[in-house]
């Protein structure tokens, strides 16, 4: 099967992913949105609850009604970052309509549209990637659709029936790693080192994660997203295991990366010295995995301390002893995440490395696909 029909087949799986799978959990049929536009404004000066109404002419730029011009209100707190929404005339806006949707008798201004400025950005990551990347770059392209409709199609609504989060995680999990590195690496020995090195060292993160979890007495309501779905959704959800296959999920782009950049110098290796053999192929992969585990190491730890500067500064401003801090659930939840996924990125680097290096070491490049085809 050459390039373009392995696109090709992809696209379709992706398309009929979508189709296959039902979506879970269904909009709420009492609210539906809209864009709008403000066409203008009226204050009223009049203040309620110590807010500030306002009387705005907006014109609904989408849906069934679009092209219709009403007339809401809006209320507004000045000074209060949370509820200060003052409507300008010639905003984009999001309005929210109760009841059934045959009519606009219940509407209220909901918050600023800020899409816009979302699809420029990812306008421009598509353009970039195919710029520079080229064929490589449409694969990745390809890759993140299929691995986006995993998540929204297969993940997330078996979540929401209740099923084990840990088993979906890794189902998806490894259903995300073969098919990226078989589309972005080929068809070849060096994918199976690589997803066969990335899918242990995921595991691995899991296991360590579930384990220390355990020791730890950890609860997943950590965060206020946890309580709030346990609150509000469906209690067969087990929010504890969702913990743990978020890290599992949260580590898994750090680690693909780290495995195919082994299994990738490997395969050099072997072709820039074809007699090569097993111990020395083993060791240069090793090499190369040892430098990449640096910056991998820090990539993952940052991306989490970056989701959780907020935190960090409210611990540091309030000068928390150590003991309290440390077993915080809140605190201990993200250690966990931040090293369990650490440590499949370190067990995914040796793992690989001796997968490429006995793979490709026993026969000449190529394997069941050529190379890098």
């Amino acid at each position: 099967m050459n390039l373009k029909s392995r696109i090709a087949a992809l696209i379709c799986f992706c398309l009929l992913l979508g189709w296959a799978v039902p979506a879970g959990a269904a909009e709420v049929p009492q609210e539906r949105y809209y864009r709008a536009r403000v066409l203008g404004v009226k204050e009223s000066g009049s203040e309620q609850a110590g807010g500030i109404e306002q009387e705005l002419l907006v014109e609904i730029k989408s849906g069934p009604f679009k092209g219709e011009i009403i007339t809401i209100l809006n209320y507004y707190m000045p000074g209060r970052m949370l509820f200060d929404l003052q409507a300008r005339e010639g905003m984009e806006v999001v309005i929210v309509a109760f009841g059934d949707g045959s009519s606009l008798n219940e509407v209220y201004l909901h918050d600023l549209a800020r899409d816009r400025g979302v699809y420029y950005l990812i306008a421009i990551f598509l353009a970039a990637m195919l710029l520079l990347g080229r064929a490589k770059g449409l694969k990745t392209i390809v890759s993140l659709c299929i691995t986006g409709a995993l998540i929204v199609k297969f993940l997330l609504p078996n979540l929401l029936r209740g099923h084990n989060p840990i088993i979906l995680a890794v189902v998806t999990a490894a259903l995300v790693i073969i098919t990226t590195l078989l589309l972005v690496g080929g068809i070849n020995l060096k994918s199976l080192a690589a997803i066969l090195g990335t899918i242990t060292g995921v595991v691995a993160a899991g296991i360590l994660a579930l384990w220390v979890g355990n020791i730890s007495s950890l609860t997943g309501f950590s965060t206020q997203e946890a309580q709030s779905l346990y609150v509000l959704m469906d209690k067969s959800i087990d929010i504890r295991g969702l913990l743990f296959a978020g890290i599992i999920i949260g580590s898994l782009g750090a680690i693909t990366d780290i495995g195919i950049s082994v299994a990738s110098a490997a395969a050099e290796i072997k072709e820039a010295n074809p007699g090569i053999q097993f111990k020395e192929l083993t060791a240069g992969a090793l090499n190369v995995g040892r430098d990449v585990l640096g910056t991998m190491a820090n990539t993952l730890i940052l991306a989490y301390v970056g989701a959780a500067t907020p935190l960090l500064l409210l611990v540091v401003g309030h000068g928390m002893p150590w003991l309290k801090l440390v077993n915080l659930d809140l605190i201990a939840t993200e250690f966990v995440r931040g090293i369990a996924g650490t440590v499949g990125l370190i067990a995914a680097v040796p793992v690989t490395a001796l997968l490429s290096g006995y793979l490709l070491s026993r026969r000449e490049y190529g394997g069941f696909g050529g190379h890098n085809t």
